[in-house]
């Protein structure tokens, strides 16, 4: 097993990365002196219940605990509040209270979901994460959870964050070779804010990583939780100037997902193009230059994701969006612009730079 702490003063929590532990979620439950109730709600999605939801169960009943369900469908259009009124429901039909456990099993979706939930759920109870993708090894960290509105991505939420992540890279075996691609995405933003030397591992093990290939994935998600860990430490709500880093790719990328209609366009494919398309405003700057440019974006194509707008679509239509992230300050667009492969800074971005996109490629 390995295992990284999020050291958030009283909130420190563990995230424990080890094949085959969603068998033994259970066991870890006991080992846990913050857990008091011997209730819990599991929240998970269709395509993950069907191969997990039981050995989570069974790992529960197991150690004693009363275990209620919620299936929900998949992807992004189960972040709502019409999803959220449902689950709280069936959590008061089920009899959760204060002391009982939240656990969100599945990918991105159910983290940001089950997280919101908890936060809200009689002014907060616990929940763990148990993240079944690789682009959770981003989201199930750092305490930001959230349901989307239709006019803007992850709009409604609040920093919340687990008693403890426990990640079994085991189930990335079922996942579609789309979702395994998406993941990557998150992978590679992690390298460009770390320095030159994860970014050229990634590029030497693309093939590896694409297989699958159980050491080299553990290695590639281990490095990519140490960044995001890291940032959350020296700026847990985003108040310093340091986690707006972590949106590296995302402005543009939140308004591609939206603008196409949630779920269209998976979340990483969405942050691969704003990573080249944001990555070109840094190279209009100086700050990126032509060939760092050409690297990202040949790195991002190995991994087989998209690095161009969808035909149909136009810069001019996402700016709405962009107007919205929650990045801005006094109504101007922010991004985390690169400055070189490994390092990046929030900086304002013009209307001008964004609507040249469409003529720059």
């Amino acid at each position: 097993m390995k295992e990284l702490w999020v050291e958030l003063g009283p909130q420190r929590y563990p995230i424990r990365v080890e094949r085959g532990l969603l068998h033994h979620v259970g066991e870890w439950l006991l080992k846990d002196e913050r857990i008091k109730g011997k209730k819990a709600f599991l929240l998970s999605e269709i395509r993950v219940a069907e191969h997990y939801l039981e050995p989570v169960r069974s790992s529960l009943e197991r150690a004693g605990i009363e275990v209620y369900t919620k299936v929900v469908s998949a992807g992004e259009a189960s972040k709502s509040l019409t999803q959220v009124e449902e689950i709280v429901g069936a959590m008061l039909t089920a009899g959760i209270d204060r002391s009982s456990l939240l656990l969100a099993l599945g990918g991105g979706v159910i983290g940001d979901l089950g997280g919101f939930i908890a936060s809200v759920y009689m002014r907060g109870i616990p929940f763990i994460g148990l993240p079944t993708t690789i682009l959770a090894h981003d989201s199930s960290i750092g305490g930001k959870v959230a349901v989307n509105h239709p006019l803007a991505k992850n709009s409604i939420g609040s920093f919340y964050h687990p008693l403890a992540v426990y990640y079994d890279p085991g189930t990335f075996a079922t996942l579609p070779m789309r979702e395994v691609k998406s993941g990557l995405a998150e992978v590679v933003k992690h390298a460009l804010l770390a320095g030159k030397e994860f970014f050229y591992w990634l590029r030497a093990h693309s093939d590896a990583l694409l297989s699958l290939d159980g050491e080299e994935m553990g290695e590639a998600l281990i490095r990519g939780m140490r960044v995001k860990v890291r940032i959350v430490e020296a700026d847990e709500r985003e108040t310093a100037g340091v986690r707006e880093l972590l949106n590296l790719g995302h402005t543009i990328g939140h308004a591609v997902e939206a603008a196409a209609g949630y779920g269209e366009v998976l979340h990483g494919e969405a942050v691969a193009i704003g990573l080249v398309q944001e990555g070109r405003i840094a190279r209009g700057r100086g700050l990126l230059s032509e060939e760092e440019l050409n690297e990202i974006k040949d790195l991002l194509l190995s991994f087989g994701l998209p690095t161009e707008l969808p035909s149909e679509m136009r810069m001019e239509e996402l700016l709405p969006y962009m107007y919205r992230d929650k990045k801005n300050r006094d109504g101007k667009i922010r991004m985390a612009l690169l400055q070189g492969i490994g390092t990046a800074k929030g900086m304002e971005v013009t209307e001008e730079e964004i609507l040249a996109l469409d003529q720059t490629k």
